[in-house]
């Protein structure tokens, strides 16, 4: 685990003596005499931390100082830029301040001289150990030594490959899944059924359970649902309050905003007497872990007369009987896969066609085998065998050893611990580092992709790649944590890329074991707890239960001075957080981490952030800052500043010092109950052109006029354009500047106004450079968003090849104008999304066009009567979307060509249309023949009493014909 750590630091001295080696003087030859001993003795850690479990203490104690002299190197030379690059003026008075900065800092060169030499004193002292230890140890180090080496390890940048892959075929479920379904939709109706399913970790009861709530049967008998994820580290408020606003979710109602200063006890009677007004309800707590969350949630769930039904999964089975002592009781016992699906679950997530080569049928039988049935354990294993070679059978029985026999006689937890830490032990440095830093985020906690990637970048966790943006490896290896099944993909953005993802909570557990042991992230809720050193170097706060500070003076030992990063995940408490946060800007000076995200009492920018040389990313994301200060330009090296749904509306122009920043996010969004209204943006210096290493700009008011949609056109790096306020007028200009930003890869376009009350954009523009290569004209764009009224299509859009996404919000295209002609064949176009887009009465979807088409949503197009599907269009698509279409009368003609349609969704259509549906469709009819083969089919409405209805088309089916 330290060689991780080695790799990294020596990754970063090798920077250091790049970029600013020049500072260093006569020391510049101590720092590499430093870094070429630690990069010899990295083979020799590889080999010896393999044996550190059954090590002697002298070695473990060896592996410890080689990582401790690592950091403090590291500290060292962060230090010494801080304090001698920060001044580089020119001029007569930068040659005074120059003179006066050298007597001031003379002292402080003798004692980073003094103290490099103490570390390389310490690294000769290890450098005696290693060749000590390879002797005694017979470990050998013929790895190369170069980092080189390192970053030419076999990797496969596949973002589509791993992203695209369906969940692991799930072996097994049926039966239990019908169990269970037969035990929610059976018995008495007079009394409250808890549903218990219990086991250990890794067994799928998260999956099976999840597979059962959204069954159409079960959606349709229980009008009101909610999913509650609890979890070892929950706030028990929080907990209710995520109830309160799923259960106004599942009704299309407002949330109160009183629920904020409610207490537990006013939280718990609100959820009663919500769920009594309701009909029957059926809710899923997951993860239960101590049976006192039972007996506190039990008294807000009344038992009513509807048949209402509680679901929990957990580990424990005291958890399980005891929620079922005051109700009818149900406990499911979850069993570990026979050997024939376990085979099954690792032959269809490794082999195609699910066949096993007969040359490695042996050996790969004896690594499930280990497994015990465990399908976390199985897909994990499976993850890993991915990327050897199938040929090399060697490589398979590497492997299988290394499961061998240290394992008997060991629990099965512990066995399926060593399983997962294998898959870790086997991925290469950069990628152990990436992994082990996902040990920020708390248990069961959904993790963004694009934060995610944008901390790693900006701990430095991410490697350069030729021909490659860093963004785009830093995507490459999430893909990679993807295909060896180390991260789960939850949602997934239009592209392919993880939207959200998760770690299991096993996989986590060791994660977050080692991360511990070797001082990477230190994890605190502001309860006591042991820290893994008195130099925490990364300090994550998850919002917890602690109300005051009494337990942060238990810390008072520990010391910020060597900290890079500080994050919270989660709103904290007011009192603890404004402690924690003063005393870490009070002492990290070599911070380059900063996320306060979330943080709703943070009303403005600390002071003291601007002191921080070295701060790469700054997150305030969702706090309530207003200003942003002059001295934001003192950041020199902010790379990431995140300012989105904040209270700024505009930035100074000490901005534009900021020549490395390359992510810029200002925005609130307009109608937080509406997203299809946009966002408003920021007003902008006006010489914003300047900061050239911008690569996401996100969203800049365009309301002041064509100056700075010029300013615009000088960001040729950008990826990402969120435009908001565009006039009319400054449509050319923008296609103006648009011409020349041949990376751009993400649009966004908003006129001025909201809704129906958008003014017209004037988009049907090319700018004369590429008349005669107009195929080039964002030939980079993946993401289009125009939202505001068109008189008529862009010719642009019907060049865009690489096209994957398109949102068309408000365009109010006269009939006459029909979007379509201009989207039907692009190739790989994806996904559509048509709000208020077109005023005509009917789409036609004409053969041969949207031959890659998946989703298709339509949404408040009041004039829309009629839809046609001609055979051999849109072949693909799987997902059709109908909101808000009040004179949609009729299902789209030709709906049975759609052979791939999985989802059709009518919402708030016309009553003539649900009534049919929901009515009037006969098995032997016409109608039930076009639409039979759509495995889901839901529909929503305002019922008389304007409460929220939600059906499935398919309830009274046989439940033998599974459609779900």
């Amino acid at each position: 685990m330290s060689e991780t750590v080695l790799s990294f630091v020596l990754r970063q001295l090798s920077t250091f003596l790049l970029e600013e080696g020049r500072l260093l003087g006569g020391l510049r030859q101590e720092v590499q005499f430093i870094r070429d001993e630690l990069g010899h003795m990295r083979a020799f850690l590889r080999e010896a931390e393999a044996k550190e479990e059954d090590a002697q203490p002298r070695l473990q104690e060896w592996i410890k100082q080689v990582r401790e002299a690592a950091y403090d190197t590291e500290d060292i030379l962060d230090e010494f830029v801080a304090r001698f690059a920060r001044h580089r003026a020119t001029g007569f008075y930068g040659s005074v301040r120059r003179v006066f900065s050298s007597i001031k800092n003379l002292r402080a060169r003798h004692r980073v001289a003094s103290e490099i030499q103490s570390v390389k004193s310490r690294i000769k002292s290890i450098s005696e150990g290693h060749q000590r230890y390879q002797s005694e140890y017979g470990i050998s180090a013929q790895a190369s030594n170069s980092l080189s080496a390192v970053n030419s390890t076999t990797w496969r940048y596949s973002r589509d490959d791993a992203l695209l892959v369906e969940e692991a075929k799930l072996v097994g479920i049926d039966e239990p899944k019908k169990h269970l379904i037969s035990q929610l939709l059976e018995g008495d109706d007079y009394q409250l059924k808890v549903v218990s399913v219990v086991g250990m970790g890794g067994l799928g009861k998260t999956t099976l359970v999840k597979r059962v709530h959204e069954d159409p049967d079960v959606r349709r008998h229980f009008p009101v649902r909610a999913w509650v994820t609890v979890s070892q580290t929950c706030d028990f408020q929080d907990l209710l309050k995520d109830l309160i606003r799923q259960l106004h979710k599942e009704g299309k109602k407002p949330v109160p905003q009183s629920i904020e200063s409610m207490a537990t006890t006013e939280l718990k009677e609100f959820i009663k007497d919500f769920l009594q007004q309701a009909r029957r309800y059926a809710i899923v707590f997951d993860d239960v872990w101590d049976v006192e969350f039972w007996n506190t949630i039990k008294f807000a769930l009344p038992e009513s007369s509807h048949g209402n039904r509680v679901m929990l999964t957990t580990r424990r089975a005291d958890v399980a009987s005891a929620s079922c002592i005051e109700s009818q009781r149900f406990v499911y016992r979850m069993e570990p896969l026979s050997t024939e699906g376990s085979w099954t679950l690792f032959c269809n997530k490794i082999f195609n066609e699910g066949n096993c080569p007969g040359h490695l049928m042996d050996v790969a039988k004896g690594i499930v085998d280990k497994c015990e049935g465990l399908p976390l354990a199985i897909i994990a294993i499976s993850g890993l065998l991915a990327s050897k070679d199938a040929n090399r059978i060697e490589e398979w029985e590497m492997v299988r050893r290394s499961l061998g026999g240290e394992l008997e006689g060991t629990g099965k937890l512990d066995r399926i611990k060593k399983i997962l830490s294998l898959s870790y032990g086997d991925l290469p440095w950069h990628l152990k580092t990436c992994l082990l830093y996902t040990s920020i985020y708390p248990e069961d906690y959904e993790i963004g992709g694009y934060e995610l990637i944008n901390l790693w970048i900006a701990e430095r966790f991410v490697g350069w790649r030729e021909g490659m943006s860093i963004q785009d490896v830093a995507w490459g290896y999430l893909s990679e944590l993807v295909n060896r099944s180390l991260i789960q993909v939850t949602r997934v953005f239009y592209e392919g890329l993880p939207y959200t993802c998760r770690i299991h909570d096993l996989f986590r557990e060791v994660i977050l074991l080692k991360s511990w042991e070797q001082n990477m992230v230190t994890v605190t809720t502001g309860q006591p707890t042991m820290w893994p050193s008195d130099k925490v170097r990364r300090l994550v706060v998850y919002s917890g239960s602690s109300n005051n500070t009494q337990h942060h003076q238990q810390r008072r030992n520990y010391c910020f001075d060597h900290l890079r990063s500080f994050i919270t995940v989660g709103s904290m408490n007011s009192l603890l957080y404004k402690t924690l946060l003063s005393e870490v800007l009070g002492s990290s000076k070599l911070l380059k981490v900063l996320n306060l995200r979330g943080q709703e009492t943070q009303e403005e920018v600390p002071n003291e952030i601007f002191d921080l040389f070295h701060l790469r990313h700054l997150g305030l994301y969702g706090t309530r800052v207003e200003r942003v200060p002059k001295a934001i330009g003192k950041l020199q090296h902010l790379e990431f500043l995140d300012l989105g749904n904040t209270r700024v509306r505009d930035l100074p122009m000490e901005l534009l010092k900021l020549q490395k920043l390359q992510v810029l996010k200002v925005y609130q969004q307009v109608d937080t109950s509406d997203i299809d209204y946009g966002y408003h943006g920021f007003k902008a210096p006006s010489n914003m052109g300047g900061l050239l290493a911008l690569e996401i700009l996100s969203y800049i008011d365009a309301s002041s006029g064509s100056i700075i949609i010029k300013e615009i056109g000088k960001l040729t790096q950008l990826r990402g354009l969120y435009i908001t306020k565009l006039r009319r007028e400054d449509g050319k200009e923008l296609c103006s500047s648009l011409a020349n930003l041949t990376s751009l890869q993400r649009l966004s376009v908003a006129s001025i106004g909201k809704g129906d009350d958008h003014e017209i954009m004037d988009l049907n523009h090319h700018h004369p450079s590429l008349s005669s290569s107009s195929s080039l004209f964002l030939h980079s764009l993946r993401l289009l968003i125009l939202r505001g009224r068109l008189e008529k299509m862009p010719q642009w859009v019907a060049r865009l090849h690489g096209l994957l996404r398109i949102d068309l919000d408000w365009s109010r295209l006269r009939g006459e104008e029909d979007p379509l002609e201009s989207l039907q064949y692009l190739p790989n176009l994806g996904e559509i999304n048509f709000c208020g887009s077109y005023q005509g009465e009917g789409l036609c979807f004409k053969a041969g066009g949207f031959l890659n088409l998946k989703w298709l949503h339509l949404k408040r197009m009041e004039g829309l009567r009629w839809m046609r599907v001609e055979e051999g269009a849109l072949p693909r698509l799987q997902t059709l979307s109908l909101r808000q279409l009040p004179l949609l009368e009729e299902l789209p003609m030709g709906i049975q060509h759609l052979s791939h349609l999985r989802w059709l969704i009518l919402y708030e259509t016309s009553s003539q249309l649900r009534e049919k549906l929901l009515e009037n469709y006969k098995e032997e009819s016409e109608e039930y023949r076009r639409i039979a083969h759509i495995p889901e089919i839901l529909i929503g409405y305002y019922a008389d009493d304007r409460k929220w209805r939600h059906r499935s088309l398919w309830a009274k089916k046989k439940k033998t014909d599974n459609h779900s």
